[in-house]
């Protein structure tokens, strides 16, 4: 158990930090280059704020997860399912919009 919720807690930071360094920095190289290859210049700011706010919100979502899970709570896989869906959903919705699709 406890191996599990140091596990999510470095997971957490990891996934916020880097949030936090492709919106704040705008540092779009941190991803694949696929992943940005199609985005135009003028979009480079709306498009590193939003995958940088999906990422904090999947990060935030497995760090509540491991407080769940530290608290004995057997409701952790809530946090974690909202953290993904709402993370990736927005993720998801910069990569269509801003590089045409999620891979190309």
């Amino acid at each position: 158990m406890f191996i599990g919720i140091v596990t999510e807690m470095t997971v957490s930071a990891i996934c916020i930090v880097m949030g936090l360094l492709i919106w704040k920095k705008q540092k779009i190289s941190l991803l694949h280059d696929y992943h940005y290859r199609n985005v135009k210049k003028e979009d480079i700011p709306a498009y590193a704020r939003q995958i940088g706010i999906g990422l904090i919100i999947t990060g935030a979502g497995i760090f509540f997860t491991g407080l769940l899970d530290l608290a004995g709570s057997s409701f952790w896989w809530v946090a974690m399912m909202t953290g993904f869906i709402l993370g990736l959903a927005i993720i998801y919705k910069a990569q269509k919009k801003y590089n045409g699709s999620v891979m190309n």
